[in-house]
């Protein structure tokens, strides 16, 4: 492998583990502790998320002006310190405002590191660098749980003292991020393009897909915690499940190579897995149902976001890459911010476990969309 690939994807996996050991409680720390309802959960994630819908476009001019391994490392210092902060907040908007630090900590590090990633692979080995990486971060996210459970059950740590310890591995990262300072020279100077916007634009299948897995996946982390505790669920537990998540994610990236020799059906599947997930856990009420949910949706979210990105680069001239990856992270973000919100409002008002429901009739709309769109899907075609 790569040093520069290796070297990233050490540092990916630091940050996902700190992302496994704290994100999962947040929505049950702000329920339970601070006493947020199921509209402000909605909010927070909304907060969280709103920032990748206008972020990632400015990083991605930043891609091509700068040293991609210092915008990675603005990343990790904004995210190490929002960590930390989230130990103290006491309200409710104090958990708002250090979510959207979070955003902004993620728009720093997505694109850049999706950009070292393009700068220094083939056409033909940029699906698998990705979702290696990818899969460092999810393996990271899979193996974080597992360190919460046994700081929780078995060092009976609190809420406060998990984000501490999460601060600390994520700050460890640094060390990995300023490796990457002196492996990135500034690629060229150019300028803002809305030329490289409109290419994520072409693909509007693509787009649809992107959008409605992102709502979903914002929806799962940001809510569906608070609803896994209200069904019994406790917070041991679902760190549990979010392990069963990041391994179903991993074993899923493990065989996105082979998986992206058959973009459109693989793509067609993801949606069709993920509605599956979410209707199943509607009708859940054990961890074993819980668990073959999560199984379901971690190989949905997963496979789609390497393959979705390698259909757009395939179209994309190379120096304007960095732009149309801000843009379809951006994209990313709109779906990321709608699915919380969303979720939050149909929770309060309609019953916790209705917006399975929706998003599960939704997903099944789009995947019948996409198998008659199914040749929109290929890399090779536009």
């Amino acid at each position: 492998m790569n040093r520069t690939l290796l070297i990233l994807n050490l540092t990916g996996l630091l940050i996902g583990i700190s992302y496994g050991i704290h994100n999962p409680i947040v929505p049950i720390f702000a329920k339970n502790e601070i006493g947020a309802s199921y509209a402000e959960l909605g909010l927070i994630g909304l907060a969280n998320f709103i920032p990748y819908m206008f972020i990632p476009v400015f990083v991605g001019m930043l891609v091509h002006r700068f040293n991609n391994g210092r915008l990675l490392c603005v990343g990790v210092v904004i995210n190490t310190a929002s960590v930390f902060l989230l130990s103290l907040a006491r309200t409710v908007p104090e958990v708002m405002a250090l979510r959207a630090m979070t955003g902004i900590a993620h728009a720093f590090f997505w694109p850049p590191a999706e950009a070292i990633i393009s700068n220094v692979s083939e056409a033909n080995t940029r699906v698998k660098n990705i979702s290696r990486f990818t899969g460092f971060f999810v393996a990271g996210f899979m193996i974080g749980p597992l360190i919460g459970t046994f700081l929780l059950e078995g060092l009976d740590v609190s809420y406060r003292g998990l984000f501490e310890i999460a601060t600390f591995v994520m700050a460890s990262s640094i060390i990995f991020a300023l490796q990457l300072t002196k492996r990135q020279t500034q690629s060229n100077h150019s300028t803002f393009s809305f030329s490289a916007i409109k290419q994520v634009t072409k693909f509007p299948v693509v787009i649809m897909i992107l959008i409605y897995c992102a709502s979903s996946f914002g929806m799962i982390l940001t809510i569906y915690p608070a609803f896994l505790n209200d069904r019994s669920m406790s917070a041991t537990e679902i760190e549990i499940l979010f392990f069963v998540f990041g391994a179903s994610r991993v074993a899923t990236l493990a065989l996105a190579d082979r998986l992206a020799n058959h973009t459109s059906t693989t793509l067609i599947a993801s949606t069709l897995a993920i509605s599956a997930g979410l209707v199943l856990s509607f009708y859940s009420d054990s961890i074993i149902e819980f668990s073959v949910a999560m199984l379901l949706m971690g190989f949905g979210f997963s496979i789609i976001f390497p393959l979705t990105l390698e259909i757009i680069l395939r179209k994309t001239p190379t120096q304007s890459s960095g732009m149309t990856i801000g843009a379809y992270e951006t994209t990313f973000g709109m779906g990321w911010s709608i699915g919380p919100i969303a979720a939050g409002l149909i929770s309060e008002f309609s019953g916790n476990a209705t917006p399975y429901l929706a998003f599960f009739a939704l997903g099944i709309g789009i995947t019948i969309i996409s198998a008659i769109k199914k040749k929109s899907l290929e890399p090779n075609t536009a």
